[in-house]
């Protein structure tokens, strides 16, 4: 929890601190229609789930899934932008080869990220910031049918690159990894599985439109 205040510190003190760079030559107001960047992906992810359920010390385990992802980015300056990403996908939780059950997670994640040659074809960017994982529509099996996953709050990172065909129209290419730890209960709890990682690494592909 140290870590997660001390970046979303890190987080609000950098945008502070850029805020000021943004002039007229980069865009004519906040609400400039330019500073804005919209995308959307098809994402992979890629899920750990590494935790042990108590009593019994079976393994856990969470699929991996794909789903459609879009996310909204809003350039401070040039270089320095705010992503905001809003994706849902369903998976399976397993123990011991067995399957406890099935949940969807929504994990909204802003980032702040900076882009290293914005008005080039080729423009890659690196990222970090918070994500906030919520599971809903638990769905326990058999004996398990009373599963409840809480939710979790963890830091992001972020890699990729726009490629522009024109001043409106790209392609992008983006990879992250998550953090997310989150405590599973089944059978009103009977048993658990404290702070099991399941710190997703989330590739995915798609298109992208600037204002």
């Amino acid at each position: 929890m140290k870590k997660i205040l001390l970046l979303a510190t890190l987080l609000g003190t950098s945008v502070l601190s850029v805020a000021p760079v943004a002039s007229a030559d980069d865009f004519d107001g906040f609400w400039d229609k330019d500073r804005f960047q919209i995308r959307a992906r098809a994402i992979g992810i890629f899920a750990d789930g590494d935790g042990t359920v108590t009593p019994g010390g079976a393994k856990t385990n969470v699929t991996d899934a794909a789903t459609p992802e879009v996310d909204l980015t809003y350039f401070v300056n040039k270089n320095v932008a705010l992503e905001l990403i809003a994706a849902t996908a369903k998976h399976k939780v397993e123990a011991g080869g067995g399957e406890l059950g099935k949940t969807w997670i929504l994990p909204p994640t802003l980032t702040l990220q900076y882009h290293f040659t914005p008005e080039k074809k080729f423009s890659p960017y690196v990222g970090a910031g918070l994500n906030y994982s919520i599971f809903y529509g638990e769905d326990g099996t058999g004996a398990t049918a009373d599963l409840d996953i809480g939710n979790s709050v963890g830091y992001a990172l972020q890699a990729g690159f726009d490629y522009w065909f024109d001043d409106k129209w790209g392609v992008n290419a983006d990879l992250k990894y998550i953090d997310i730890n989150a405590d599973v209960s089944v059978a009103g709890g009977t048993v658990n599985a404290r702070d099991v990682g399941i710190d997703p690494i989330i590739a995915g592909v798609g298109i992208s439109y600037r204002f």
